[in-house]
């Protein structure tokens, strides 16, 4: 995230609302999405998001997944696209986010599939088989620190979390306390000063 992003974190930006169109490349799919004002990364794919779909494949099996500070949506409705039989959840707590991801989805055709909710609309009983996100790294350590905290343990034994964090803003670090917290992270891949890491549930 780059310039002056704190309305992002929001959960009522105060600008004013405008729809941007995106289109994003993904896994051989080509999303035809809409972004907004007071969203991260309006009318594009960020540079952190480009790096973490190049970086990897798709996952192979369907399952539940969690997009983590989903913005307008375009990490799980790529999930959603690429595996026809996944059950996708996105969680910001920005609402103009939620309310564009849901369009989104909708417009995609995996309405059916796929639910952007503030974390508070979350069923508590509902556990992912992989985590997929670019983290709010720019919330402050201890509120990102918070955030895994709450959303890793739901990961079932066996699951993963693949993330995408700026190596100016602390992935290696990162990589570190996820490892002495429990989660065994490894570097997939860096590229234009982004790391893309894997952390682990054990079993």
């Amino acid at each position: 995230m780059t310039g002056s992003d704190d309305h992002y974190f929001s959960a009522d930006p105060a600008v004013a609302f405008r729809r941007t169109p995106v289109r994003a490349d993904v896994w051989g799919q080509e999303l035809e999405l809409v972004s907004g004002s007071g969203v991260f990364a309006q009318g594009r794919l960020d540079v952190g998001t480009a790096v973490l779909f190049r970086e990897t494949e798709p996952p192979v099996d369907g399952g539940t997944f969690l997009d983590l500070g989903c913005g307008y949506g375009v990490i799980g409705l790529a999930l959603a696209r690429a595996l026809p039989s996944a059950r996708v959840w996105g969680v910001d707590v920005n609402e103009r986010a939620v309310l564009l991801a849901e369009e989104n989805a909708a417009a995609l055709g995996v309405g059916g599939r796929y639910t952007a909710s503030t974390p508070s609309g979350v069923p508590g009983d509902v556990r992912f088989d992989e985590i997929w996100s670019n983290p709010p790294i720019r919330v402050g350590k201890a509120a990102l620190h918070e955030l895994l905290l709450t959303w890793l343990p739901r990961l079932r034994p066996g699951g993963r979390a693949v993330m995408v964090v700026g190596k100016n803003l602390g992935a290696d670090s990162l990589q570190r306390w996820l490892a002495s917290q429990d989660y065994p992270t490894r570097r997939l891949a860096s590229a234009k000063g982004f790391r893309v890491l894997e952390t682990r549930r054990a079993t």
